[in-house]
């Protein structure tokens, strides 16, 4: 790997790599991060040894990629050519994808994905539902190159970005570029890059830091871990080009030390970028320098903030600050910091490669480009969908998603993790941007999209995320340290029965202060999944304070179990399960559950092979 010393170097160094690259050679990409869980290190060995028993591993390149998105298929593959998608894969089913499909051109029927509407199989990964309806710009490498390997970003245009920005523009003309674009921060608040990018510019000192926040701390969200696993450089690029639009020449990617894939993969990339020229003194031989180091959090959700993670990366406890002033005017160690999110660098590369009006056209007037959420709950496609701005929910949740499964109906969708708000079906048509989110209670958050169905007890998941945000605070406020435990315990009481009308309005009331007045945005945030479901559900918080019974028979507290004589065979199976000798009545006689002793645990429920378990 020889060093670039110019930026024409680089165009001359891809020319290279695409020479000696046959387009047209049988690979097989695998997914080799999130997919692990699920053995994909055990299928991508068994498919090598398979190789190499038939002599073809030279001929045959085994592409282990980064999260091709399709969560509730892993592990997944696809062969090429021809673009043919294999999902939950083991390690026995590796022998016949060669045999049929590389040796033959024959594709594994079982193996390919039955559209749910259709019942038809689809062969080719671009028709299947999940990625047709998607617009993949940040996620365009993911599932295609090998992250660990800077040639095959460089192959597909990586780095021409910032060889241009270097060449032909003038810092301040970067950061213009960007402003145009409309690219807003993917981090939550949806704070335009560009200005961001201006003020930082504008700051006079001989000294300025830019951050890479990838402290992703919501739960169940991951679309920041798989772009950092998947397409390392695409976030480096744009690292590289906000530095040198703003004049910083140092940096730091905060991640959290539990993504150590990402870790790996990053430490492998800017190695690599070291040796080509790419990162440390005079880049591609120009007076450009930017060195970047790693900074690996412990955990702290509060971290997401800017404020509390300058301060750890200082070494300091991981607590805000007030603002002003900003980490813009004062950062890191007093010197101007500009801080952005992992999705939104991985966007700069390729508005600076296509110009800020290709850029402008997709999307929404306010919202442009794409974005990348984590699918998850009562939903039939899991995973990592980038979606177009303006695409609605309907969309995103039938089309992408495939709908609910199991026959039942929508009944909400929360975005924005832990700080966002439950979106009803009366919404389902709403366009997902900044704007129309706002105008409903929820906000766009960094990309948690979870699914919920008419099996979901909302005022459960309110107490769940209340849980979770009262944890994670970090206890500086009074608002947010004492609001939060107080909503807890009164969802904790409504949960569980005990909740009165009274509890109901100091709820709400409390929730509203904390939101006013907390310091941060954890505290600012955390009431919006009570707010919104007290809006859009008020009836089933009613239902557990007034009737003491949860629509949705979640609630463990107000849940009842009674055998329902019809349907009882006598068994006797429910009283031999039961934990606390609850259940009355020998084999061969009609079973009785004492309601004192019963614990609610529900395992008569579970055993009982003819429903003869009422639950009320």
């Amino acid at each position: 790997m020889a060093r670039l010393k110019k930026t024409k170097d680089l165009a001359k160094y891809r020319d290279k790599l695409n020479k000696e690259r046959d387009s047209d050679a049988t690979a097989v990409r695998v997914c080799m991060t999130g997919c692990r869980a699920k053995g994909a290190d055990a299928f991508a060995e068994s498919l090598k040894d398979e190789l190499k028993k038939r002599g073809l591993e030279k001929k045959i390149k085994v592409i282990e990629t980064g999260c091709h998105g399709f969560c509730s298929m892993s592990p997944v593959a696809v062969v090429e050519p021809g673009n043919i998608f294999y999902g939950n894969l083991k390690a026995e089913d590796a022998a016949e994808i060669v045999e049929e499909t590389i040796m033959n051109g024959r594709a594994v029927e079982r193996l390919l994905f039955v559209d749910p509407e259709t019942q038809k199989k689809v062969v080719k990964e671009k028709d299947v539902p999940f990625y047709s309806h998607q617009k993949r710009l940040v996620l365009k490498n993911c599932g295609v190159v090998d992250p660990r390997e800077i040639d095959d970003y460089i192959s597909r245009g990586g780095y021409s970005a910032i060889a241009k920005a270097l060449d032909t523009m003038k810092p301040a003309d970067v950061v213009e570029e960007v402003f145009k674009s409309g690219l807003r921060g993917r981090g939550g608040a949806g704070f335009p890059t560009g200005l961001k990018w201006r003020f930082a510019h504008n700051e006079k000192s001989d000294k300025k830091y830019l951050v890479c926040n990838a402290d992703e701390g919501d739960p169940g969200a991951f679309m920041d871990r798989a772009v950092l696993e998947g397409d390392p450089h695409a976030v480096l690029e744009g690292m590289l080009i906000g530095a040198y639009a703003i004049g910083a020449d140092e940096g730091y990617i905060y991640v959290r030390a539990e993504y150590p894939i990402a870790i790996a993969h990053l430490n492998i990339a800017l190695r690599q970028m070291e040796d080509l020229g790419l990162l440390g003194r005079n880049i591609l031989g120009t007076d450009f320098s930017f060195d970047l180091h790693i900074k690996e959090g412990a955990g702290a959700f509060v971290c997401g903030e800017e404020t509390a993670l300058m301060a750890s990366i200082e070494g300091k406890r991981g607590t805000p600050r007030v603002r002003p002033p900003f980490p813009i005017q004062s950062g890191l160690w007093g010197h101007p910091t500009c801080i952005n999110n992992v999705e939104t660098l991985a966007n700069v590369a390729s508005i600076i490669d296509n110009g800020f009006d290709w850029y402008a056209s997709m999307g929404t007037e306010k919202s442009k480009g794409t974005k990348v959420f984590a699918l998850a709950g009562m939903i039939r496609n899991t995973g990592l969908v980038e979606a177009p701005m303006g695409m609605t929910l309907r969309e995103i949740i039938f089309s992408v998603g495939g709908g609910i499964p199991n026959g039942k109906k929508f009944k909400a969708a929360l975005t924005g993790g832990p700080s966002g708000g439950c979106i009803p079906e009366q919404f389902l048509d709403l366009p997902i941007d900044y704007d129309s989110l706002a105008k409903v209670g929820a906000i766009m958050g960094s990309g948690g999209l979870i699914i919920m169905d008419e099996s979901t007890c909302v005022v459960d998941i309110a107490r769940y995320f209340m849980t979770f945000t009262q944890s994670e605070s970090c206890g500086k406020c009074v608002p947010c340290r004492m609001g939060t435990k107080r909503m807890l315990e009164l969802l904790e009481r409504i949960t569980d029965g005990k909740g009165t009308m009274e509890d109901l309005a100091l709820l709400e009331e409390t929730a509203e202060i904390v939101k006013d007045t907390s310091l941060c945005g954890l505290g600012q945030t955390a009431p919006n999944p009570v707010i919104t479901t007290l809006k859009y559900f008020r009836d089933e918080y009613l239902a557990h304070i007034e009737q003491k019974k949860c629509p949705a028979l979640k609630c463990k507290a107000l849940l009842t179990y009674t055998v329902a004589e019809d349907k009882c065979k006598k068994c006797h199976k429910c009283a031999e399960s039961c934990p606390a000798d609850a259940i009355s009545g020998q084999k061969k006689e009609i079973h009785k559950i004492d309601q004192a002793k019963c614990v609610k645990c529900g395992m008569c429920h579970t055993v009982c092979p003819f429903d003869a378990i009422d639950l009320s």
